[in-house]
């Protein structure tokens, strides 16, 4: 299927690992020109590279930005040109008991998984409406549905960009302009992957048999019944980037490999 993303810019958020890498590598593939985004300038550079050495003729480049912090996001923002596609995907998690969440660190969470998302899709959402034509896609998860109670101000946040996707698809009405959000389900990331294979060694396990034991544990009605790959993920984020998916607007999409039990 031709996505028809020829000629499109697209700007990823959190894009040099995980599922923002795995959406940076099937627009690349798609024919789009790729921006990618990290904390670091190593980080990004490295990632930069790695879609080079498999698309040696892809149209990349990357911008590094601690998006924590609104003077750095604001630099961002000024080097950004005009992009047709804007994926809202860098975002932070940890397990915290509630009791323990400061004040600040809650403030920490909501600068990167809300207020980043907000900041870009401002920058970019006048000029898209102005052209009638972009994508903005939030990638947010089945925890803001479905708060996990070792996560909460994780979940909140998440929840936070179901609400502003929801409410920002309502400014495109009569546009050829759209906004959806995706619910990512427990996908086998690099970090997640590092902490697994640590756990296998310790317990002198095969590294399939505690992502096994993690999915059981965490999520017993997962369908799915396995972790969900970052690339199954980025598959639906490269439809909804596509003028394919013109009739799909202020949608919340489900990724989760059946882990949610509501409609």
């Amino acid at each position: 299927m031709d996505l028809q993303l020829n000629g499109k810019t697209a700007f990823i958020s959190g894009s040099t690992q995980g599922i923002g890498f795995a959406i940076a590598r099937q627009l690349v593939q798609e024919g789009a020109e790729v921006i990618l985004h990290g904390r670091t300038s190593a980080k990004v550079d490295t990632a930069v590279q790695k879609l080079y050495a498999e698309f040696p003729a892809a149209a990349v480049s990357g911008r590094a930005a601690d998006l924590s912090i609104p003077e750095e996001t604001a630099r961002l923002l000024q080097q950004l040109p005009a992009v047709d596609i804007l994926i809202n995907n860098a975002g932070v998690f940890e397990l915290r008991d509630f009791e323990q969440i400061t004040d600040d660190e809650w403030n920490d969470i909501f600068q990167v998984n809300v207020m980043s998302a907000v900041r870009l899709s401002r920058q970019v959402l006048q000029g898209m409406l102005s052209r009638n034509r972009g994508r903005i896609i939030f990638i947010s998860s089945e925890s803001g549905m479905n708060i996990p109670g070792n996560m909460i101000h994780y979940g909140v946040s998440k929840a936070a960009m179901l609400a502003l996707g929801n409410g920002l698809s309502k400014l495109t009405k009569g546009t050829a302009v759209t906004v959806n959000t995706i619910l990512g389900g427990p996908a086998y990331s690099e970090g997640v992957a590092a902490a697994v294979e640590h756990l296998a060694a310790q317990h002198q396990q095969p590294v399939g048999v505690i992502k096994e034991q993690i999915i059981q544990s965490t999520n017993p009605h997962s369908l799915l019944g396995r972790f969900i790959e970052p690339a199954e993920i980025a598959s639906l984020a490269a439809y909804l980037a596509s003028p394919l998916s013109s009739a799909i607007n202020g949608a919340a999409l489900r990724v989760d490999g059946g882990v949610l039990r509501t409609l």
